[in-house]
């Protein structure tokens, strides 16, 4: 299969279409909906920056979290802030200035991009669909190391797929909407149209891994009581995939309209929201996170609660002397061959426990005088 041609790498260094629009040209788009454009593409990407930045500082904050299976999480995570640093940013100033402001570069740069963090995003929950099944079915447990080679496969793996339209196979080109650059979708070349559909192949592939969720009846109630939280982490991956499906659906079918010659069908403003929805999918997992797993959700009332905690425990730790009253129990007294009695008296500050063998009487200042031979328990609170 050919890697190349002449005209694939001469287009490389053409600027895009926006740039050799003539100055009297109609945008896709009014002033107010570009606007509005700038606004969602915005939001979305302060949510995606904010959320999963959020993830990161929980992972490196709680030892507790650093699990071989969260790795993969904040490996998302990851790609995610990158699409919202790098993939949000570009289209977000072409919104304000109505056009495409960027040059060629810019254009492979932003498509090269969006392209290889979604398929790291796409790979990634792959991956961790595999490790619940293994999990989950075969009762295996995976390490860091599984971990971490699983993670740099899946980079390398990204990079080869997003790398050949930079040396040929395929190319990055502006899209219909003029906001943001991708694979050229509705070249009629055999290279180009290789590349897409050879793309889609894999990427259907990658849907059907989430069969593995499927649990095996176990016998043991050890085993049962065990598969109560793996279970719960394996619906949590099935949700994610599924969000990740549900906001990539519309573009990879718009896509495709556009590659099997049905781009009359595709306008701009039908082009333009199944992009920003896809784009969208960055902010969704980490509150799935939230919602989902126990354990991110008390480090994040741990985190954001941290100071509030640390004044109450203070607090109880040192009471005010206002609440701190003098005690003077009772005692009451063994008799005969009975065991000694206890009396338990309450103040603000703690429990006291005091048992003694003499005769009933007050407790004093005296009490070392006469003999009396008194043990003293005393028990703070937590």
């Amino acid at each position: 299969m050919p890697w190349g041609n002449g005209s694939a790498a001469t287009s490389l260094l053409e600027p895009p279409a926006a740039e050799q629009e003539a100055p009297g040209e109609r945008p896709p788009f009014s002033a107010g909906t570009y606007e509005l454009l700038a606004l969602l593409i915005a939001t979305i990407g302060v949510l995606g920056l904010c959320n999963n930045l959020l993830v990161l500082v929980l992972y490196y904050k709680f030892k507790r979290l650093r699990t071989p299976t969260n790795l993969f999480l904040v490996n998302i995570s990851l790609s995610d802030l990158l699409v919202s640093v790098f993939g949000v940013s570009l289209t977000f100033m072409s919104c304000l200035r109505s056009r495409w402001v960027w040059d060629a570069a810019g254009c492979v740069w932003d498509g090269f991009s969006n392209s290889l963090f979604g398929i790291v995003s796409i790979m990634t929950l792959t991956v961790l669909a595999y490790e619940r099944y293994i999990r989950v079915v075969h009762a295996k447990v995976i390490d860091f190391s599984w971990s971490w080679r699983a993670i740099t496969y899946i980079w390398l793996y990204s990079l080869a797929w997003t790398g050949a339209p930079l040396l040929g196979w395929n190319r990055y080109t502006l899209e219909i909407h003029g906001l943001g650059c991708s694979v050229d979708w509705k070249s009629k070349d055999p290279n180009d149209t290789s590349f897409v559909l050879f793309f889609f192949s894999w990427l259907s592939g990658c849907t059907c891994c989430d069969h593995g969720l499927f649990v095996e009846d176990f016998q043991t109630v050890q085993v049962i009581r065990l598969l109560k939280y793996e279970k719960k982490v394996a619906k949590m991956c099935f949700l994610m995939i599924s969000t990740f499906l549900i906001c990539w659906m519309p573009y990879a079918v718009v896509s495709l309209l556009v590659t099997y010659g049905y781009g009359n069908l595709v306008t701009p403003t039908v082009a333009i929201i199944p992009s920003f929805f896809a784009k969208s999918s960055t902010a969704y997992n980490p509150v799935i996170y939230i919602f989902m797993s126990r354990k991110f959700r008390q480090c994040l009332l741990q985190l954001l609660c941290f100071r509030l905690m640390r004044f109450q425990r203070t607090a109880k730790e040192t009471p005010g002397e206002e609440n701190d009253k003098p005690i003077r129990p009772i005692v009451m007294s063994q008799k005969g061959g009975d065991r000694p009695k206890k009396k338990v008296t309450f103040s603000s500050s703690s429990i006291i426990f005091i048992i003694t063998s003499d005769d009933t009487q007050q407790i004093d200042d005296n009490s070392k005088e006469n003999g009396t031979k008194v043990n003293v328990i005393q028990v703070k609170p937590l």
